[in-house]
């Protein structure tokens, strides 16, 4: 009830009786009229002209004066000191012990073969990417008869590094084996006892030299 007569009251408010008996209806709006219309006169009067020192600068800017003057003055710095890149493939740079490249498999000095097939690294591998098949041979020993690879899969965790107990299988310092086809990056045995082959001095050499650390 008290919000009702508030409402009524508030309308009549905004009803206007003339004198010939018409009723007409009074704006409400509490904006004065002047502060809804702008006025263009004062507008212009808040404008102030700019300096010709910031025209300047801005034109300058805009030519590109200035950013090739400091762009000139950088290169003629840059071109008095010591250069810190290399001409790769010509020139290398220094790789860690630790560095994870290219898979490979290694054998003993006497030729025969590290792996004893115990898969710590097929179940390991958190990619999925080693597949083993293995069996025994006539002298009792555990021979692989697959070890594949799919390179496309590998993340170079180096996990399976970690877990052969016998350091068959390494990741190598050899990190140029790019190619052209998906196939040639889906490694088997003997693309991996090649790559130890290989680089054996190298990985015989990384190994020995951190293996206070494993």
């Amino acid at each position: 009830m008290l919000a009702s007569s508030v409402l009524r009251k508030s309308a009549l408010q905004g009803m206007v009786r003339p004198k010939n008996g018409t009723i007409a209806v009074r704006s409400l709006a509490t904006t004065p009229r002047s502060a809804a219309t702008p006025d263009p006169d004062k507008d212009e009067d808040n404008i102030l002209p700019t300096p010709w020192e910031t025209m300047f600068d801005r034109a300058s800017q805009i030519f590109f004066i200035t950013e090739i003057a400091r762009g000139m003055s950088l290169a003629l710095e840059i071109s008095t000191k010591p250069k810190v890149t290399i001409n790769y493939p010509f020139e290398k740079g220094y790789l860690s012990p630790r560095f994870r490249g290219e898979h490979a498999l290694r054998r003993y000095p006497t030729g025969d073969e590290r792996c004893i097939s115990c898969k710590l690294c097929e179940a390991i591998c958190p990619a999925q990417a080693i597949t083993i098949e293995a069996e025994t041979r006539e002298d009792g020993a555990r021979r692989t008869t697959r070890y594949d690879i799919d390179m496309t899969k590998c993340i170079y965790c180096g996990f399976c590094q970690e877990a052969c107990p016998v350091d068959a299988i390494v990741e190598g310092p050899n990190f140029e084996f790019a190619t052209e086809t998906h196939e040639e990056l889906l490694y088997d045995k003997e693309k991996l006892l090649s790559n130890g082959d290989k680089w054996e001095k190298q990985i015989a050499k990384n190994l020995m030299s951190e293996f206070l650390y494993r």
